[in-house]
């Protein structure tokens, strides 16, 4: 087992500061070639209390807010303008960098791209559903409309 300092948020092992454990084939091919971890050392304990206080700063602070936060993300559906040919189909993909300067200029707060979850590709225009992880125990769904531009 390699014991890691996480320096990005990883689904399902945890968030950025968190020291874990995990296989060695995972941290050796997975996290550390991905930059998503960092061995774990004691010079690099000095790294977590730096990563920790960065995260707070970032994140939405109580539970009540986040909940707030929600239910006004669910309330809107926000439009993404992207490039298609004429059968709907996108020339690339829509990016959680373009869901999240949507909310903010559907005059909805500031979300963190990486707190975005797209489920499958969107590559083609119509109305989607994807989540946004605003507090480890709320989760937002919003309404994505992908129109041609």
């Amino acid at each position: 087992m390699a014991k890691l300092i996480l320096t990005h948020e990883v689904t399902g092992l945890g968030e950025p500061g968190d020291v874990v454990e995990v296989k060695d084939g995972y941290a050796r091919n997975f996290l550390i070639p991905r930059r998503l971890a960092t061995p774990w050392t004691k010079g690099a304990e000095s790294q977590v209390s730096a990563i920790r206080k960065a995260r707070k700063t970032r994140e939405i602070a109580t539970l009540d807010e986040a909940k707030a936060v929600a239910d006004s993300l669910a309330a809107k559906t926000v439009v993404v303008t992207a490039h298609a040919g004429e059968s709907g189909r996108l020339f690339g993909a829509v990016t959680t960098g373009d869901i999240a300067d949507a909310v903010v200029a559907a005059e909805g707060p500031q979300v963190d791209k990486r707190k975005i979850e797209i489920g499958q590709p969107i590559k083609t225009t119509g109305e989607y559903t994807v989540s946004v992880r605003l507090h480890p125990e709320v989760s937002a769904k919003i309404a994505v409309k992908v129109v041609a531009g």
